[in-house]
């Protein structure tokens, strides 16, 4: 059970409902706006702030993607790992490469700036201060200072609201295997995953 209640979309700020548009979509693709939507100011903001690194991106989707699943993993995020977006699946995506996210520096399938992001993301999930300039050197080996500041921005938000929506607990809606809090999962070798 969710840690925080849920505010149904009728009880939304008629703001976010019309950027939402929930009456089209899941409860899943609702996610965390239902939690949000408590405090409308905030949530705008948010969704203006998350809006603007989704439509100004200039990573590849693919990469964003497997850079989100790896710091699901390291978050325990329930709802973050049991979902995969359609923009990263037409980018390329699929679950080959989600199973390379278990031992990303290995992975075969992964290009080389594919493994500098998740490197990057991983540290940043688990021991931030270990970003030393050996990391940033690799970093600018595939990426733009821009494009290094975008992942940077990216990677907080994820690693952020990710462990936020996890200390929710908020899996009622995701696929059973995601359902159990007593165990470490994974995003790479389930079976059931929702498309968003």
């Amino acid at each position: 059970m969710a840690q925080i209640s849920k505010l149904p979309p009728e009880q939304w700020d008629p703001r976010i409902a019309a950027a939402v548009k929930p009456e089209e979509a899941t409860d899943l693709e609702q996610g965390l706006t239902r939690y949000f939507a408590h405090c409308p100011e905030q949530a705008l903001g948010l969704m203006g702030f998350g809006g603007a690194l989704k439509m100004n991106r200039s990573l590849p989707d693919r990469l964003v993607e497997l850079v989100r699943l790896r710091i699901a993993f390291f978050n325990q995020c329930r709802s973050c790992m049991a979902i995969r977006y359609k923009d990263a699946l037409a980018d390329g995506l699929d679950e080959q490469l989600v199973c390379s996210l278990e031992k990303p520096a290995e992975a075969d399938n992964l290009s080389d700036a594919e493994k500098s992001a998740i490197h990057y993301g991983e540290l940043f999930a688990t021991d931030h201060l270990a970003i030393d300039d050996a990391v940033h050197d690799d970093l600018r080996r595939h990426f733009s200072e821009a494009q290094i500041v975008e992942l940077g921005m990216t990677v907080a938000f994820f690693v952020g609201f990710g462990r936020l929506a996890a200390t929710w607990k908020m899996v009622e809606e995701l696929p059973a295997a995601f359902q159990d809090m007593e165990k470490t999962l994974s995003p790479w070798g389930e079976e059931a995953i929702a498309v968003r």
